[in-house]
């Protein structure tokens, strides 16, 4: 097994894949070829404080990266080997998600053993052919919202619902403080507002040590963005992100927010500053048939259908997994939190 601290691996392997375990490598990896921030290092990192390991895998061509995967493995109960998963991967440069997702496919044959590889990519399409089978225990939804920040302001507001952009201007005339928080003390303040949020739509939600360590190990690629009225906390968005592309994670309000309508200036405060910064892709994660989703779909007028979720069976028993083993199941749902 190859490993990396600096670029290019020491020592090459049949497949050109290597194991990389230096952050800053691998980051300047994810995001040279358009990398989704869950497969960022920071993500990775903090999955591994909760009974996952992260494994980077990076794919060379004549000494050259072309792509790679960031692979989750966690344990599964009973008599199953491990899970592995790739969230919104893998990432390659454009014309290379085959060789790359094959390659990646070979290496945990070769070197992990598991019951099962599961690939959920951030393209439209998914592998093709072999012996990858489309599943439904999808972890992250493929029915979503991207938004092309590369366009205009102007043509950005032109394809929201117009009551979307009336919200956003009712808001906006509200004299809210919308600030980038940071602080232990900001990101309490969130999480209260996450609790009342989750306690009022019946969600669950983890401890409070987890949210912090998101913006730990996320670092500068954590953006959580409060609301505030009065110096009061009413609103937040939270997003992870990468050079390319921006994820939502988290967000929720009070009534207070609620009242003032604090979610569609925030979001459109945060779309404008992902914007600025060169994002190229803000992603609403995840579109369901519900209020949230009635509110997300305002602020587009399309919706994006990504490829779904692909198992590739690595073991004799994968079988029990796929006919749903209850414990194996409950280790994909808390996958998706």
């Amino acid at each position: 097994m190859a490993l990396t601290t600096h670029g290019a691996p020491t020592t090459a392997t049949p497949a050109g894949v290597s194991l990389v375990n230096d952050a800053s490598t691998w980051d300047d990896l994810v995001d040279a070829r358009g990398g989704h921030p869950l497969q960022c290092w920071g993500w990775g990192e903090l999955k591994s404080g909760e009974h996952w390991r992260a494994l980077r895998l990076a794919v060379y061509r004549n000494g050259e990266p072309i792509g790679g995967a960031q692979v989750l493995q966690r344990s599964l109960p009973g008599p199953l080997r491990p899970l592995l998963y790739v969230p919104r991967g893998p990432f390659a440069d454009h014309g290379e998600q085959d060789e790359v997702t094959a390659r990646i496919a070979q290496y945990c044959r070769d070197h992990v053993p598991a019951t099962v590889l599961t690939i959920e990519p951030d393209t439209t399409t998914g592998p093709s052919g072999g012996p990858w089978r489309r599943t439904s225990n999808t972890i992250l939804i493929p029915r979503t919202l991207i938004l092309d920040l590369t366009r205009s302001e102007e043509a950005l507001l032109s394809a929201m619902a117009k009551k979307t952009r009336q919200y956003i201007r009712k808001s906006g005339r509200e004299g809210l403080d919308l600030r980038l928080v940071t602080t232990p003390e900001g990101i309490d303040q969130a999480l209260s507002l996450y609790r009342e949020t989750a306690d009022r739509a019946g969600f669950a939600v983890h401890g409070e040590h987890y949210y912090q360590d998101v913006a730990a190990r996320l670092g500068a690629r954590s953006r959580l963005y409060t609301a505030y009225d009065d110096g009061q906390p009413v609103a937040f968005l939270w997003l992870a992100a990468s050079r390319r592309t921006a994820f939502e994670l988290y967000g929720g309000m009070n009534e207070r927010g609620q009242a003032l309508r604090a979610n569609y200036t925030l979001k459109w405060h945060a779309i404008r500053e992902c914007r600025r910064d060169g994002i190229e892709r803000y992603d609403l994660n995840g579109l369901l048939n519900n209020g949230i989703t009635t509110f997300k779909t305002g602020f587009a007028d399309h919706e994006d259908l990504l490829a779904g979720t692909f198992d590739l069976p690595l073991s004799p028993i994968y079988p029990l997994w796929a006919r749903g083993l209850p414990a194996a199941k409950r280790v994909v749902r808390a996958a998706r939190r």
